[in-house]
């Protein structure tokens, strides 16, 4: 199978990776800016990798012309921040043929109605099938460009939803060979709301800010920036994600009992879980708060569940502090920003009922 990897980044190059080691015949694309990545895989011809996978695998070809990438690709994967989604579906536009698949790759909300506006599909469109995952399927950092370390691959707790959804089971069987963990979402609400990264990553570098700006990152983000009153906050926030989704109709998993399913933890707690979670040993924070804890799973993740509770009638002041503290630190107005919101996605005023129908 021919696969296109849209994103040089770690995920991105955890992916093409993945895949290639079973089998597929992978071609890597990025954007002119980020050269770094793209240049090493095509002077080394693949990706070097260590930790849970490890080794050599060869890349097809590594470039920044879109239409090369694209052509012959039977699945497309669109892998980055949830700011990426968009530039690539507007770079995929002139190009997608009728029966590839799209993956975007983690959703971070609602990133498969993002990639069908950008690249102008309706969103009912089956010709090409756009789907999403709730996260990225791998624990994974950028060693050095071209090299990369995967942590953990998730052994479980890893949902995709396709929009529509009666799609859904067509691309887990095209998928099912890199990633038989994968298991079917209710819809891209599902994928979205089971996306933890904006539970986590903002309350412990809320909770940590001093240490960051202090050292500069070095510390373990979870071993050692999680404590009993980190993990309340963490909790208090998965608490109203929770009941968000079951006002959907969508049970959405806590997160530690998510860390447990995916391999990163083995105790179902939001503090000694994070704390001895074997998945996470070794990765490091950031080394400053202009990083994607904030300016994603904040302005991006947090602001659109601020939204979507809105829309659907669930109140959520715990989320709405953690934006207006991060607001207030990083000097920038998230809410006002609107960078990913129910309006933006065009699914606004709409009821629970009609989402549902919507989407399915």
């Amino acid at each position: 199978m021919n696969v296109a990897v849209l994103g040089s980044g770690n995920g991105g190059c955890a992916v093409a990776f993945d895949c290639a080691a079973h089998g597929h015949q992978v071609s890597l694309f990025d954007f002119e800016q980020f050269p770094a990545s793209i240049n090493a895989v095509q002077n080394n011809g693949g990706i070097h990798c260590e930790g849970e996978l490890e080794g050599f695998q060869p890349v097809v070809s590594a470039g920044h012309e879109i239409e090369k990438a694209l052509d012959g690709a039977d699945i497309i994967y669109a892998v980055g921040p949830a700011y990426s989604t968009r530039p690539f579906a507007e770079a995929c536009k002139p190009y997608l043929k009728h029966g590839q698949i799209v993956i975007v790759c983690p959703s971070s909300c609602g990133g498969s109605v993002e990639f069908k506006n950008g690249a102008g599909l309706d969103l009912r469109d089956e010709e090409i099938v756009v789907a999403e995952t709730s996260t990225l399927p791998y624990a994974v950092r950028l060693l050095e460009p071209g090299k990369i370390k995967i942590f953990n691959k998730l052994k479980g707790g890893l949902f995709l939803a396709a929009v529509p959804a009666q799609q859904t089971d067509h691309v887990l069987e095209q998928v099912r060979d890199v990633y038989a963990s994968m298991s079917a979402a209710r819809n891209i609400l599902q994928t979205s709301l089971q996306n933890g990264n904006p539970v986590i990553h903002p309350a412990i570098t809320l909770m940590n800010v001093a240490l960051i700006e202090r050292t500069r990152g070095d510390f373990d983000f979870y071993h050692q920036g999680v404590t009993p009153a980190v993990g309340r906050l963490i909790e208090a926030v998965d608490r109203e994600r929770i009941a968000i989704g079951k006002k959907l109709g969508v049970d959405v998993i806590p997160d530690p009992e998510l860390g447990v399913l995916q391999g990163y933890m083995t105790e179902a707690t939001y503090d000694t879980g994070f704390i001895t979670a074997p998945g996470f040993a070794g990765v490091k924070a950031q080394s400053g708060l202009d990083y994607r804890y904030f300016n994603e799973d904040v302005g991006y993740g947090l602001v659109f569940l601020q939204n979507l509770g809105q829309q659907v009638g669930v109140a959520t002041p715990v989320i709405s502090a953690v934006i207006t503290l991060v607001s207030r630190l990083m000097n920038r107005d998230y809410v006002g920003e609107a960078r990913r919101t129910m309006e933006t996605l065009g699914l606004s005023k709409r009821s629970v009922q009609e989402l549902d129908r919507l989407l399915a």
